[in-house]
């Protein structure tokens, strides 16, 4: 049994945002389990489909399918879901890992820097499970084992000195949606479960990687004194995604060396 518990074999999975950076760990994670397709979108069309074709060629058993959209437009989530309704008559999996920030001083932030990641960050996750929900509760009635996961981060549970205003309010905002849909899908046995990351390496934050002032001091700072990489993530989503959660739900999992403990 216990060799099943994390296993995602015959399993398809979306995951947005998956041509880079934890959505791309994600979906690796997924592939090297055994899922039979993972769909990954990013709104950069070759960025899109050179990790496909990547992420393809990792295994034997798993094919990795790009549909490049923008996710942020109300128009294009719609477009997103009736491809793969054309294409799967069930999903098992959901990751709704798609985001972007925007940082500037409180006197000079921008509206259109709060409304394009409020929109992206809090309002498309909410409304591609709407669109996909069919989908989920196909896998669930069929006897799978649906699961919804939300990016989150720990920007959204502390407060810092950065000026992403925007970005830490939609983080706060994820994790709440994540509770009320828990609730709401329970009947339809879909779990929703929030991963809330602390600093990891990825394209969003190689600038604070890249200050090695800053860097040694964050290092020093996070109790386990690094920051997190692919596997840190990979095995959260794993658990979230497999039997082996399947009594979690709910709840907002922070992956972060124990910075939020400080």
């Amino acid at each position: 049994m216990l060799e099943n518990l994390f296993s995602m074999k015959d399993k398809v999975c979306v995951v947005t945002g998956g041509s880079r950076g934890l959505g791309r760990a994600m979906a690796e994670a997924y592939l090297k389990a055994g899922a039979a397709r993972i769909y990954i979108t990013a709104r950069k069309a070759d960025a899109c489909e050179q990790a496909a074709a990547e992420l393809s060629g990792l295994t034997d058993q798993g094919d990795c399918i790009a549909i490049p959209c923008d996710l942020s437009v109300s128009e294009e989530i719609a477009r997103f879901a009736d491809t793969i309704a054309e294409r799967e008559q069930a999903i098992h999996v959901l990751v709704n890992n798609a985001g972007k920030a925007w940082e500037a001083p409180l006197e000079q932030f921008p509206e259109q820097g709060w409304d394009k990641v409020m929109d992206l960050n809090a309002k498309t996750p909410f409304f591609l499970t709407q669109k996909l929900l069919p989908l989920l509760k196909a896998a669930a009635s069929a006897g799978g084992d649906a699961s919804v996961i939300n990016t989150g981060s720990i920007a959204g549970i502390k407060g810092d000195s950065l000026n992403t205003f925007s970005y830490a309010t939609s983080k706060a905002a994820v994790h709440q949606l994540t509770r009320n849909m828990a609730f709401a899908l329970a009947n339809d046995k879909i779990r929703v479960n929030a991963i809330a990351p602390g600093r990891f390496h990825s394209k969003m934050t190689e600038v604070f990687e890249n200050n090695k002032e800053v860097y040694d001091a964050e290092i020093k700072m996070i109790p386990l004194h690094r920051w997190g990489h692919d596997e840190d993530i990979m095995g959260i989503a794993l658990l979230l995604a497999s039997r082996a959660g399947g009594f979690i739900t709910g709840e907002i999992i922070t992956v972060d060396g124990g910075t939020t403990l400080i």
